[in-house]
């Protein structure tokens, strides 16, 4: 599996939310057409409609598998750095504790 950059995770992120937006748009449409225009505009938003679904589904299995891939390698360094991965932990812990006292 490639390694995506956090650029390119964010387009495909940005991506998905467009194509939700045009889905939920095109069934607002389906729904708003009158029973006569059924037959060319309903069945063009239902084409619109099937399509973004399927756009959508695509990029949410790619972004589980991206998120999968993550876990994967935070998995196996902190498996390889057991007390390395402790010590970042640790220090973080004291740096949000000391931000969350200043408030």
């Amino acid at each position: 599996m490639e390694e995506r950059s956090p650029e390119e995770i964010e387009v495909t992120t940005q991506k998905l939310i467009e194509d939700l937006k045009t889905v939920v748009r095109d069934g607002e449409e389906l729904l708003k057409a009158k029973a006569k225009d059924l037959s060319q505009k309903g069945v063009a938003a239902r084409e619109r409609l099937a399509a973004g679904v399927q756009a959508a589904n695509e990029l949410r299995y790619k972004l589980q598998e991206q998120a999968a891939a993550g876990m994967r390698a935070t998995d196996q360094l902190v498996r390889e750095n057991p007390y390395q991965s402790l010590g970042i932990v640790f220090g973080l812990g004291v740096f949000v504790g000391m931000l969350l006292k200043r408030r």
